[in-house]
């Protein structure tokens, strides 16, 4: 109950934002399925775009989506071309020092490898990875040779053309690669990186930033948040 009367208190912030704020604008990739793409009819697609469109309706906020590249996600954030991230990205200590974070609304991702073959060398070899990922950090620090390309897509195209022995990247995104690819493969263990994926607020916006928290925190609360994760099966649950 008690909770329950804190959530209910945190989401009554929305209406003196929302008098403050006509539109909220909602930045993401667009490139990272399950959890945001461009879907047939040229829309902002997937467990993110679910997401934020519920979180929008119980902040009683008006929000528009708009697409931008992932290495220039945060500069633009914080330039003022939109007001908030929501695009797969995890929470870590690099980030929260440039801009802030809301709660998680996932819990960490592993991350995996993929390769083409089950006997590539992963603390020695050619490792791809998205370019400002938390996946980059980790290859550039594990002794392997790291290159990094600006798409999710160019990271498996490298492997399949031979530029870099494995791929390593969200177990989200590169597990249903790997099903659906007779020449791709999982190998290695999992790797545990990030703590959790949360939306990225300017600094400067706390009153936003208090927003999401409650909304994120009463769809945790009435298991709405749950239910959308293993649809999309983006995570575990919480």
């Amino acid at each position: 109950m008690k909770k329950l009367i804190l959530s209910t208190a945190a989401l009554a912030l929305s209406a003196s934002f929302a008098m403050a704020q006509d539109v909220v604008r909602m930045g993401t990739e667009g490139a990272y399925p399950p959890w945001n793409f461009i879907n047939d009819n040229g829309d902002v697609d997937g467990f993110e775009r679910e997401l934020g469109d519920e979180l929008c309706m119980r902040a009683e906020l008006k929000c528009e989506w708009v697409t931008n590249e992932w290495d220039s996600i945060i500069p633009n954030l914080v330039s003022g071309n939109y007001d908030a991230i929501i695009a797969g990205m995890s929470i870590t200590d690099e980030r929260d020092a440039v801009i802030d974070f809301t709660q998680a609304y996932t819990p960490p991702d592993p991350s995996l490898y993929a390769a083409a073959s089950d006997d590539v060398d992963l603390s020695g070899g050619v490792i791809a990875a998205q370019t400002g990922t938390i996946q980059a950090g980790y290859v550039a620090e594990s002794g392997a040779m790291l290159v990094e390309f600006a798409t999710p897509d160019e990271t498996i195209a490298a492997v399949r053309n031979g530029e870099a022995d494995a791929v390593l990247a969200d177990a989200s995104f590169l597990q249903a690669i790997a099903d659906q690819d007779a020449d791709l493969m999982i190998v290695g263990d999992p790797v545990a990186l990030g703590g959790g994926v949360g939306m990225g607020i300017r600094e400067s916006n706390g009153d936003l930033k208090a927003t999401f928290d409650a909304a994120i925190q009463s769809m945790k609360d009435d298991g709405s948040l749950n239910a959308l994760i293993e649809k999309w099966e983006v995570s575990s649950l919480w």
